[in-house]
């Protein structure tokens, strides 16, 4: 079975998360995502302490399409160094990681 993430990626707005959820899905570089928020982030930016709201973008996708979705969501991101995090899924539902799999295979 193919290796399943999460990723993770913090936007400033919720058309902007919704808008890089969409991409992600309908290039099926993500089999699915959800866009949370807003909440409260708390941050050290260009030397300076902050709290900001922001909205928070999970996607689901493989191992073998993480490269393309990172630079996916790079690309239509507007801050210039975005949060963008991923990790491995330790376990799941079998058939959700399949399908997983299926949605984003190439």
């Amino acid at each position: 079975m193919t290796q399943v993430w999460q990723v993770q990626v913090a936007a400033p707005t919720k058309e902007l998360a919704t808008a890089l959820a969409r991409a992600a899905v309908e290039a099926r570089l993500a089999a699915g995502g959800q866009v949370v928020g807003p909440v409260t982030s708390v941050f050290w930016h260009l030397g300076e302490f902050g709290t900001g709201e922001e909205w928070q973008v999970v996607l689901k996708t493989t191992e073998d399409r993480y490269k393309e979705l990172e630079q996916l969501l790079v690309a239509r991101h507007e801050w210039t160094n975005p949060e963008i995090t991923a990790l491995p899924l330790a376990a799941g539902l079998a058939p959700y990681l399949d399908w997983v799999g299926r949605t984003t295979s190439k």
